[in-house]
């Protein structure tokens, strides 16, 4: 006993002992130990060694190690048995002789509470899962023409889920699959998006923002949208999607929709919606070192949601619970008394499920008549008690969902946004409005990779997963209210003391829209380009004269955009350094042309050529010819010509004729090119900062720039001399002009009229809350489109 007892000090390893039905096993924390299993029929006898502190116990076996041989030739088959991909499942073959497979690689599908390992094979016609252990099916195949929308997903906090949907408006996925590297899910994410044409199109926020501002979504479709844009998935019970409580009286006989008192303040996080208690809370977290907290708990964990899916899924709460189900007298027992622990609880802020405003009502039934214990009033936990206004599960569920689409929700329902997935979801905005939560429940919290104890960040993933997490941050201004604006509303006519102006608003009484241009830009490819920190392109139907797709390219602001001269293609560039072509027909990126080392910051095209800026000091120059042979028409670049420059280059310009191109820097340098043999004509200083915009004139001879020093200055193309300098009284950042007259947009959100030939202003309109970053004018000269950083674009007539 001496001896084994110093043995077992020597090889003291931390881990889980479980016990099971046949066997003994030891479950080691360091992934270097192996796993040991005893069974039961092996064991000769036990052992126990007993110290002041501590008990051993040592098995004695009949078993004894392996030949190696036959160890290896084990391993051997395991080996062969992990990497089987899908074909021999399948019979040898997919389904198809014409399908030609894409790429293979272990994966994960995530389901509640469990990974299950497999491997994953995409082709050209579908994508196949196969788990190791065949379930829930030996192989599971989605076809791609049936996927309706992607999401990639952060999993554990890292980057690593991908989810599938052959659905619109459903919460559950078709498959949910964790890959082991981040560039395995992105490549099968970007096929699948790329394969797919007219069959799926690319959502944002916004753009189900704006679907749901008009109409053409409920208020459940929109929060569901909402959800799997913010990574919640109803696989993932730590990231389960999050619904309101909309309803605050259950304890009368009718419901009155009528009535605001019925319905929860929509403004306040659930735990403030008491005053008392959200009192004692401000009184605790002013007395709290950094990082302060006033919630200890979250509104959503696997916890909570178990708590309302017990009946319907009491295998998770087991294994949540170590087996057993939570206290009776705090299962999920009556709507009425969650709602009110959810109001005076100490560390109950919970909100609910989507559950709550379906169709299936058996969460709320205990159909399968389960042992849920019994109360300290002795009744037995069953189905749950409903509101006396409720006639039954059903009539509970119709009321919730149509408290969820009343007007008085639906005119409120953007301040519940702005706390979940909104701009008070963190920072100043959440401390004002008592909405801050624990620092581990937001993304970005801590790094856990970061943590070199194995211990710790184990713990501390634990603590992550099972606390509860904030959804990713969507929106970070404020949520604009369920409305059905036209666009020539947003118009803000001169005020009554401004000076009559030859320039104003696009008249309320015409039917005008944005792509009512169209048949005036389609002479001349043109691009409004709104310069804010927003990486969505829009696009407006000129026939229903209404908002049609917003698409999204990348994770960083897009800095200008052109339509080509097809009318079928929109070409976009970004700070992300890359350039996006985006098919009109098929709704889809099409090309994707990554050209230079930093953010691409203006683009011009002529006759297949693409002029692109960027701020790594160069302009590049690229011959575009569509490939008429690939089956999804890509187009093939061929890089003409590098113009080097001593800065970055923030703007270009051609001129009429495309024969010369103009660049402006952020030292204040501009350069004019012959884009024929692409030699230097002139370079001048002209600017003491950025240079913002600058254009030829009509007829050539001269360059207009505008920069960050406020000037405006006029070169000479043929002797390279500055003509004419004006300064302005502020930053203009954009301009139009005709040789004499140049309309600006300038940072105040005004617009100026100057005269070039005097250097006067002789008109100001104001325009814009904040500052005119864009300007377009028609070439008929009638029609002038602004936008601005307070994310407005304004129509305007030339009356003369």
């Amino acid at each position: 006993k001496e001896q084994l007892f110093k043995h077992h000090l020597i090889l003291k390893v931390r881990g889980s002992f479980k016990v099971c039905s046949r066997s003994a096993i030891f479950d080691p924390d360091d992934f270097s130990e192996p796993i040991l299993k005893v069974c039961f029929n092996t064991i000769l006898c036990i052992i126990c060694i007993l110290t002041l502190n501590t008990r051993y116990i040592s098995f004695l076996t009949k078993q004894g190690w392996s030949k190696t041989e036959d160890v290896v030739q084990t391993l051997l088959q395991v080996r062969s048995y992990s990497q089987t991909i899908v074909a021999p499942r399948l019979g040898g073959t997919f389904p198809s002789v014409a399908e030609m497979p894409h790429m293979e690689c272990a994966v994960e599908m995530v389901m509640p509470l469990v990974c299950n390992p497999g491997h994953v094979c995409i082709t050209d016609e579908s994508l196949y899962f196969q788990p190791l252990n065949g379930y829930p099916e030996q192989v599971i195949q989605i076809q791609l023409h049936r996927v309706r929308r992607i999401y990639k997903r952060r999993h554990g906090l890292r980057p690593l889920g991908l989810e599938v949907f052959c659905t619109e408006n459903d919460f559950c996925s078709d498959i949910y699959l964790k890959f082991y590297n981040t560039a395995d899910r992105d490549e099968i994410y970007y096929y699948i998006a790329s394969f797919l044409e007219n069959h799926m199109m690319e959502h944002t926020a916004e753009s189900y923002m704006l679907q749901w501002q008009r109409g053409h979504l409920s208020n459940y479709q929109y929060l569901l949208h909402l959800n799997n844009l913010a990574d919640r998935s109803c696989n993932d019970l730590s990231q389960y999607p999050i619904f309101p409580w909309v309803i605050a009286d259950y304890t009368s006989a009718q419901l009155d929709m009528t009535n605001a008192a019925t319905f929860r303040d929509l403004s306040k996080p659930v735990g403030a919606l008491n005053k008392e208690r959200l009192d004692r809370l401000l009184a605790r977290y002013r007395g709290m070192p950094e990082p302060r907290f006033l919630y200890g708990s979250h509104y959503s964990s696997p916890g909570y949601v178990l708590f309302y899916l017990v009946r319907v899924a009491p295998e998770h709460m087991l294994c949540l619970q170590n087996g057993r189900y939570d206290h009776a007298d705090r299962m999920f027992n009556s709507i009425c008394d969650t709602w009110k622990n959810c109001l005076e609880g100490a560390t109950d802020f919970k909100e609910l499920i989507p559950e709550f405003y379906g169709d299936d009502c058996s969460f709320l039934e205990n159909k399968r008549s389960l042992g849920l214990g019994r109360r300290q009033n002795g009744s037995l936990v069953g189905d749950v008690v409903l509101p006396a206004w409720a006639s039954d599960t059903r009539d509970f569920l119709q009321k919730h969902k149509t408290a969820l689409e009343s007007q008085y929700v639906s005119e409120n329902l953007h301040e519940w946004i702005d706390l979940v997935f909104g701009f008070k979801q963190r920072g100043s905005e959440a401390v004002a409005a008592h909405n801050v939560f624990h620092p581990l429940t937001y993304e970005g919290g801590i790094d856990c990779d970061s943590i070199e104890d194995p211990d710790q960040r184990i713990a501390m993933l634990t603590q992550i997963l099972e606390f509860g997490q904030t959804p990713k941050q969507l929106f970070t201004i404020p949520h604009p209210q369920r409305i059905t604006p036209r666009f020539h509303n947003i118009t803000r006519s001169p005020s009554s003391n401004s000076p009559v102006s030859d320039l104003s608003p696009a008249s309320q009484s015409e039917d005008s829209s944005f792509e009512d241009l169209t048949e005036e830009i389609g002479r001349r490819p043109v691009a409004v380009s709104i310069f804010i920190p927003d990486s969505t392109l829009k696009m407006f139907s000129k026939e229903l004269k209404d908002f049609q797709r917003s698409m999204s390219f990348s994770n960083m602001a897009l800095s200008s955009c052109l339509m080509l001269e097809n009318g079928k293609t929109v070409v976009c560039s970004s700070w992300d350094n890359n350039v996006y072509f985006y098919s009109i027909p098929y709704g889809r990126r099409q090309d994707t042309l990554m050209g230079h080392d930093d953010a691409v910051s203006e683009m011009c095209w002529f006759d297949d050529r693409l002029y692109t800026a960027s701020w790594d000091s160069t302009v590049k120059v690229w011959q575009c010819a569509s490939d008429s042979s690939s089956r999804h028409k890509r187009s093939q670049f061929q890089l003409l010509a590098e113009l080097e420059h001593d800065a970055g280059v923030n703007t270009i310009g051609l001129n009429p004729a495309g024969t010369l191109l103009a660049s402006g820097c952020k030292d204040g340098t501009v350069t004019i090119w012959d884009t024929s043999s692409y030699g230097t004509l002139q370079q001048v200083h002209c600017h003491t900062g950025t240079i913002h915009h600058m254009a030829f004139s009509p007829d050539s001879r001269h360059v207009l720039s505008v920069g960050a020093d406020s000037c405006m200055k006029v070169l000479d193309v043929q002797t390279g001399m500055v003509i004419s300098s004006v300064k302005a009284e502020e930053e203009q950042r954009c301009f139009c002009w005709d040789g004499n007259s140049v309309l600006c947009g300038g940072q105040s959100g005004d617009l100026l009229l100057w005269d070039l030939l005097s250097n006067t202003v002789t008109q100001r309109i104001p325009a814009h809350s904040g500052a005119v970053t864009a300007l377009w004018m028609s070439e008929l000269c009638s029609t002038v489109i602004t936008g601005g950083e307070d994310r407005q674009i304004i129509l305007w007539k030339l009356q003369s």
